[in-house]
């Protein structure tokens, strides 16, 4: 558009350019497109981010995906701790042999220790690891 004042003519076009994202015109110097709010140029006077290279050649392989102990089943457990719970037999099947003589002695502590391993027994996984 051009305005004539006097002899000299004034030119009032505003520099535009296209967002590489949504395709809107925008201003020559804008930096986020106003209408996807993607930002289209780099900041003038930003830092440079300094290049990462990750170089991961780890090759180790694990044995027993880092279980520790002996494999047990769930099922197993939960019926030595229904039927047999009250002397400790499936404290003894884990191997925790001092639990197990605690419970022979104690009648699964007072029944109280005995139902919370029925419980907590149901909660496993099928195959656990003690």
């Amino acid at each position: 558009m051009e305005e004539n004042q006097g002899n000299a003519t004034v030119q009032n076009e505003v520099k535009t350019k296209f967002c590489k994202y949504c395709g809107a015109k925008i201003h020559e110097d804008a930096i986020i497109c106003t209408s996807c709010g993607r930002q289209v140029e780099e900041l003038k006077g930003a830092q440079a981010q300094p290049q990462v290279v990750v170089n991961n050649t780890n090759v180790n392989k694990n044995v027993n995906s880092g279980r520790y102990g002996s494999e047990k089943n769930k099922w197993v457990a939960l019926l030595l701790c229904i039927f047999l719970g009250w002397i400790g037999a499936h404290k003894f099947y884990e191997g925790k042999i001092g639990m197990g003589v605690l419970y022979l002695f104690t009648w699964g502590l007072f029944g109280i220790g005995w139902f919370i391993d029925f419980i907590v027994i149901l909660c496993r996984p099928t195959t656990y690891y003690v």
